[in-house]
Formats: C-alpha cells, sequence, structure tokens
C-alpha cells in the first residue's frame, strides 16, 4: 500500500486581470438563423474577460517570457477582426503578438460581431465596440503583468453531468439534427485549478475547463449574455477568492442537456450546476506544495491510521518548476469539397432573393427558413477569406509543460473524443484542453465516423476526414515528449 500520495503541481510566476467587455445594447445581436430580431435589447449578464499571465518560476522578465492567455466572452470573432483587436492590445500592453492567446468561452448569446455585419441595424456600433475592447484588453495585460508573483497551481477534477452528445438522429425527419442524444457519449470531466501565492498563501485565481458548447439561449433570447459559464464564475467566485478562468474543452458534439431556449433562468441553473461540481473538485484540493504522507497509528477505541499534508521535497519542488514549450504547424489537408467563395456568393444571392419572394408571398416560415440559411453562408463567406491557397491548412500546434500539468491551445471545433483520448492516455497528466484557441479557422474537426451522416458539422468543416484523428496523434506525441524527463 502507498503511504505518501503526490499531488499534481506547477510551480511558476502567475498574474491575473478581470475586465468588463459588455456590448451595448442595440448592438448587432443576432447569432441564429431562426432568430426574429437583430439588434440586443439589453443585457442579461455582464460578458467579461480574464488574462492570466503564466511564465517560468526563475523568469527574468514575465513580459517576454511568460504566456498571456486571455478567457473571453465572446462565441469566436472571425481571424481579420481578432487580428487587428490583438495587434492593438500588443502595441498598447508591450508584449508581442505571438505570446497572446485568446480561448472564447463560446457563448451563442454574446452576439455573432465581425466587420461583414457593420452595415447591419446595430452594426455600427461594432467597431466603436472593437476598439473600446482592444483598449481594455491591453490594459488587463499590463495589469497581469504587472502583478505577476510566484505561485503554485494545484490540479484536480470532478465531474458534472450537464455536458451530453447533440448528434441526434431523428426518425420522423429521417436525418441528424443538433439537439441532445440520449443515447450519445461525452466527457463529464471538470478539471480544475487553484493559483496560490507563494508569498501570502492566498488564492489567485482558479480555473475551471470543461466541455459544452454555450448553447443554452438560442434564437429566442434577444439579451446579451455569457451563458451558463458566467453564473458558474459567480457561484465560484463567490466560495474562493479570485477570478475564475473558464477554458472551454472539446465540445464540437457537446451541449448542455436543457438547451437552445430563450429563459435565461435555465442558463443560470446550468451554470450553477457546473458552479456547484467545480466548487466540490476545488474544494478537494490540497494545500500547494504538499504530499499526503501517512504518519503512523494512534491508539484509540480503534487503532486509527493517521496521515498529514507535508511539504514536498526539495526534488519534487524543483520538477513541478519545469517549463518546456513546444509551437510548430501540422499540415491538415483540406475537404476537397471545401466551400468556393464565388460558389458562396451565388448561394448566397439566391437564398436572399427566396426570403424576398417568401415575405412579398406573405409566407412566414419559409421566408424565416430563407434568412438563416443565407445566415449560414454569411458565416461561410467571413470564415474562408483568410484561407492559404493550396492542399493543405498549417494548424498551429501549441502546448506549454507547466511542471506536472501540460496546457494545449487548439484551433476551431474538434469532436469531445480528442479530449477523452489525450485524458486516457495520459492518466495522470492534468491536460488541459482549450479550444476555440484564436478563433475557429478550420470550423469543426469531427471524427472519422462522423463523416458522410449529414451532420452539421461535417457540412461546415474544411478540413478532410481523419484530420482529427492526426491531430489527437500529433498532441499526444507532443505531450509524451514534454512529460519525458529522462
Amino acid at each position: 500500500m502507498a503511504d505518501r500520495i503526490e499531488f499534481p503541481q506547477s510551480g511558476c510566476r502567475v498574474g491575473v486581470a478581470r475586465g468588463d467587455v459588455t456590448p451595448p445594447a442595440g448592438i448587432y445581436h443576432r447569432m441564429w438563423g431562426a432568430a426574429a430580431h437583430d439588434r440586443a435589447t439589453g443585457v442579461h449578464d455582464s460578458l467579461t474577460f480574464t488574462v492570466l499571465v503564466v511564465a517560468p518560476q526563475r523568469c527574468r522578465d514575465v513580459q517576454t517570457e511568460g504566456m498571456v492567455l486571455i478567457a473571453l466572452d465572446h462565441c469566436l470573432l472571425a481571424e481579420p477582426d481578432l487580428t487587428d483587436i490583438l495587434e492593438q492590445v500588443a502595441q498598447e500592453s508591450g508584449v508581442t503578438r505571438d505570446r497572446i492567446t485568446v480561448f472564447f468561452s463560446h457563448t451563442h448569446a454574446a452576439g455573432l460581431l465581425g466587420r461583414e455585419r457593420f452595415s447591419m441595424p446595430g452594426g455600427d456600433l461594432i467597431p466603436g465596440y472593437f476598439a473600446d475592447m482592444a483598449h481594455k484588453l491591453a490594459e488587463g495585460v499590463r495589469e497581469a503583468v504587472g502583478s505577476a508573483e510566484p505561485a503554485t497551481i494545484v490540479y484536480g477534477t470532478g465531474h458534472c453531468q450537464l455536458a451530453a452528445n447533440r448528434d441526434y438522429f431523428d426518425e420522423a425527419a429521417g436525418q441528424y439534427v443538433c439537439g441532445y442524444n440520449p443515447g450519445g457519449r461525452a466527457d463529464t470531466t471538470v478539471l480544475v485549478a487553484r493559483v496560490h501565492s507563494q508569498k501570502t498563501g492566498r488564492s489567485l485565481a482558479t480555473l475551471v475547463n470543461y466541455a459544452c458548447h454555450p448553447t443554452t439561449l438560442a434564437w429566442e433570447n434577444t439579451l446579451i449574455s455569457p451563458d451558463y459559464p458566467g453564473a458558474m464564475r459567480e457561484l465560484v467566485e463567490e466560495a474562493i477568492d479570485g477570478p475564475c478562468f473558464f477554458v472551454q474543452g472539446a465540445s464540437g458534439d457537446i451541449g448542455p442537456r436543457i438547451g437552445f431556449v430563450g429563459d435565461t433562468q435555465v442558463a443560470e441553473r446550468n451554470g450553477r450546476q457546473l458552479g456547484y461540481a467545480a466548487l466540490e473538485a476545488l474544494e478537494a484540493l490540497p494545500p500547494p506544495a504538499t504530499a499526503y504522507q501517512y504518519t503512523g497509528a494512534v491508539v484509540s477505541g480503534a487503532t486509527i491510521g493517521t496521515w498529514t499534508h507535508e511539504p514536498v521535497s526539495p526534488e519534487r519542488e524543483e520538477s513541478q518548476t519545469v517549463w518546456r514549450v513546444h509551437e510548430s504547424t501540422l499540415p491538415l489537408p483540406f475537404r476537397e469539397d471545401r466551400p468556393r467563395k464565388d460558389v458562396l456568393l451565388a448561394e448566397q444571392a439566391r437564398w436572399e432573393s427566396e426570403e424576398e419572394a417568401a415575405r412579398a408571398a406573405g409566407n412566414t416560415q419559409q421566408a424565416s427558413d430563407a434568412r438563416a440559411m443565407r445566415e449560414r453562408i454569411t458565416r461561410r463567406l467571413a470564415r474562408i477569406g483568410h484561407l492559404p491557397e493550396g492542399d493543405t491548412y498549417p494548424y498551429p500546434l501549441r502546448l506549454w509543460r507547466l511542471g506536472d500539468a501540460v496546457w494545449v491551445a487548439i484551433d476551431g471545433e474538434p469532436y469531445n473524443v480528442l479530449q477523452r483520448q489525450l485524458r486516457e492516455r495520459f492518466p495522470d497528466t492534468p491536460i488541459i484542453v482549450g479550444t476555440l484557441a484564436n478563433g475557429s479557422n478550420v470550423w469543426y474537426l469531427p471524427d472519422e465516423a462522423s463523416y458522410g451522416k449529414g451532420l452539421y458539422q461535417e457540412d461546415a468543416s474544411l478540413l478532410a476526414q481523419g484530420s482529427l484523428e492526426t491531430l489527437t496523434e500529433a498532441v499526444a506525441v507532443e505531450i509524451e515528449r514534454l512529460m519525458d524527463n529522462s
């Protein structure tokens, strides 16, 4: 029997900042093709950003040696818009652009904002909002860099039943739809971490990594909202000092069991469900820089075996400060039938014409359906403009080893199997799987078995069948290298 239990931890320097980036009421808000509104009618709850600056324990300059992670309450931003914002953030903060990674919470109730919406109702408010958000993010980065101090991050896991598979086969319609699938599989793991100051012992921040689309609120909702992550953060922050940094996991085929509604109270309930699960796991974490040691028997009414938390050994403490970074590109093949701009423009014009004809004929449902299809095309056009020529996409691989843990930044929306397989392969290593990292330049990455079913995610994907498996293996190989202490 083991008489000493070690806990996964990271020794590093950490700085934290939090800010409000709630758009104004009246801004363009329509995210859903089925929505009947264009402008946000109000605010359900604030949208926030959280900056987490993490650097090596013995770094000389946090600004040049650390990584700047930003958890942002938005669905996503298209590549040209995000690039402009982050260039402004880099210029104002002094941190180079390549050191900044944005993890979108992916809330679908923030509205879908982009330059292609400037001419739409409420779109005139978007440019000023983007400029203001960039300025606030830069201030947050400067604050986090300036406050960085020696810290210990302690990791743990819990479970939450909020997430469910959402690839459901509608027997009556004879097709797959995007909705709760009781027979599907979902990773219920809640990976948590708590950041402790090595100077004062106080809690600087918490982290919650969970895979579930924030699609509680859908087309009937007209309010700006962070969806369930907002209520989750509020609950965690009421109990534990410091901002809660939310990282969306691999949720391409995962959503809340109860979702696609207009009732904000449902979003709050979903958030509390995850929040309580996260708190259970956070409260179970040990004190920083300790192990749990068996200390012997005490004779009482029964002979009691006693355990206590004791400081880790100097060797163990040193191993928890290991800092390794991997950055490369992985060529992943495009789909041969990927959308082409000229074809999409023709389809967009056709659906616009059908919508106008349906409205003129008084066919409200047909007009709504045509409008939804036109919205799909608009989104595709916004996402393919930046793609390179050629047959492959240079997919960015970014991994960081912090002591006992590995943080992975994933572009796009991979299916849940990615994180399940990584965690099954490395059961003793906390792996923070952060998706929508700097956006979704490749859209969805379904697993091989999901192609050919007529799924929305396959229709929206840009990469060829098998790309998710190639990516998963490439990430696993790099994790193995990063964790190799030989």
